[in-house]
């Protein structure tokens, strides 16, 4: 029987591509076959010297070789590990090298469920499938279409459909894939799917999606060692990873020795900064990935607020899963999780969410007119900002705020109390400059438009280098005419750009303000 199913098997796979040559021409294109051995680099080059001398250029490289023996790795021969392995690998090198400096417009791998999620019996398939994700990643930093995709194990055509496959796959809880809904999707990759991704196409993964490792393989005691090397004030302790959904961290923070929380009230009760949700976002980010660094937190939602209800301590948890960007660089999607328990069982509540860009180097700043010195006698000082601002001594940022060619101008404190402590552990987004900018909007807001607000969201904010080197600073801000949002930066005596605040916007907090308060404020916004 296995040999009549081989048999049977090369007449199949010789009669759907003679189907498919024959329906190319009855579209009216021309089709060539050429037959070789992929992981023969000389029979590659040779075929792709034919093609290209009928074609100048490659507008689209399909890569769907592939063999599969399943063995556990012990009891796999070498010679069996190679053969899977090179015939997608050094086959789709082949293919690469054989076209030189010439690049497809396109190109699509055929990976597996198997190369996403890894498999018993599938060594060899596994990691053949992840390189060429990894290889198709590469190709589309370089400007390449590219599109990895995983598919699960296909039904009624394909090698899983032969034999106690099907029977297999259904005991696992994994559906096989109909040719109907899969076939579609190269072409939907090719046209429509933007610079490409990789893309899992499956039903049920079932036991596919169970984590094989309680800490998804992730020495937690080490990680932990690993951030408390460049500990800040918002790392703590690595309580969880999971393959799929990333790393988690647990902090604990007390108002009784943060000035961030002590001096940050809202009716009496401390509340987590959304500053400081941002730098906790860039700490963890980071903190296990040496040679990188955090440009820049994007899409930040201030959903709720985190209270420190009756000053006591209170754990937090930040929860990081990283993935690679387009171009070349990493991103970190980050959520700041609360957990409390209420009479009624446990309440979770996420509270931030954003997504930090890392890349090996912080970008250098740009420069500008530095805005001056000079507020003249139409600006406001610490006494009346804070008569209405709720903020403590640790983030009375804002020495003096004031209108300048259209823009609102805050002069940043000199000779700030610590705001963390230990007060020696570096922070990574520059909170306090972020605060800035924040606090000078609301002066600006507070001025216009009578009210007292809260962050809510920021499109992007970009951490330059040396920001927090010692200077005069100022924040600049300058409210968008459609009334959306606010931009802002934060400029030195030089011109420097020291943080940069694109897309931010607030909502009102609630309570009538003291409109004898407020006057000096309107007078000068105006």
């Amino acid at each position: 029987p296995k040999l009549v199913e081989r048999e049977l098997s090369r007449i199949e796979r010789g009669r759907a591509a003679l189907d498919a040559l024959e329906a190319i021409r009855e579209a009216g294109g021309k089709a060539y076959w050429h037959q070789v051995d992929l992981t023969d680099p000389e029979q590659v080059s040779a075929a792709v010297r034919d093609i290209l001398r009928e074609s100048s250029r490659v507008d689209a490289l399909i890569h769907c070789a592939g063999f599969e023996v399943s063995h556990y790795l012990p009891d796999k021969p070498q010679s069996e590990f190679d053969l899977v392995f090179d015939v997608k690998v050094n086959g789709w090198f082949n293919l690469l090298n054989a076209l030189g400096t010439e690049r497809p417009g396109a190109a699509v791998v055929f990976s597996s469920i198997a190369g996403r999620f890894g498999n018993a019996g599938q060594t060899d398939y596994a990691a053949a499938n992840d390189l060429l994700c990894k290889s198709i990643s590469r190709l589309r930093a370089e400007g390449v279409r590219g599109a990895a995709i995983d598919w699960t194990a296909w039904a009624e055509i394909g090698m899983a459909t032969r034999g106690s496959i099907p029977k297999v796959m259904e005991m696992a809880g994994i559906d096989m894939l109909p040719p109907s809904e899969g076939v579609p999707v190269v072409r939907r990759e090719l046209t429509a799917a933007g610079p490409g991704t990789e893309v899992l196409v499956a039903g049920a993964l079932g036991v596919m999606l169970e984590e094989r490792h309680p800490t998804g393989g992730l020495d937690l005691d080490a990680a932990t060692k690993a951030i408390d090397a460049h500990h800040g004030p918002m790392s703590g302790r690595v309580v969880g990873f999971d393959s799929r959904e990333g790393l988690t961290v647990r902090t604990e923070l007390d108002p009784s020795h943060q000035a961030f929380l002590n001096d940050h009230r809202i009716e009496g009760t401390p509340v987590l900064p959304g500053v400081m949700g941002i730098e906790a976002f860039a700490e963890v980010a980071a903190a296990l990935l040496p040679g990188w660094r955090v440009t820049a937190l994007e899409d930040v939602e201030l959903i709720a607020p985190f209270k420190f209800y009756r000053d006591e301590p209170r754990a937090l948890e930040l929860q990081v899963r990283h993935r690679g960007a387009s171009d070349g660089t990493l991103v970190a999607d980050c959520r700041l999780v609360g957990t409390r328990s209420l009479p009624q069982g446990e309440q979770r509540t996420v509270h931030f969410t954003g997504r930090a860009a890392l890349a090996p180097e912080l970008s250098r700043p740009p420069e500008e007119d530095a805005p001056g010195d000079e507020s003249g006698d139409g600006g406001v000082g610490p006494e009346t900002i804070y008569e209405i601002y709720f903020h403590g001594p640790a983030y009375q940022v804002l020495e003096r705020a004031w209108r300048h060619n259209g823009e609102v101008v805050g002069r940043f404190a000199a000779d700030l109390p610590p705001d963390h402590e230990p007060a020696e552990e570096p922070t990574v987004a520059a909170p306090r400059l972020i605060e800035l900018c924040f606090q000078t909007a609301g002066v600006w807001e507070l001025g216009t438009q009578g009210r007292m607000a809260l962050p809510t969201h920021v499109d992007r904010v970009i951490r330059y280098a040396d920001a927090d080197e010692p200077g005069n600073l100022f924040a600049v801000v300058h409210p968008r005419e459609d009334g959306s949002a606010i931009d802002a930066r934060v400029v030195d005596e030089k011109g420097r750009v020291r943080v940069l605040l694109s897309g931010y916007r607030t909502i009102e907090l609630p309570g009538a303000l003291d409109p004898e308060a407020l006057e000096p404020i309107r007078a000068a916004m105006s």
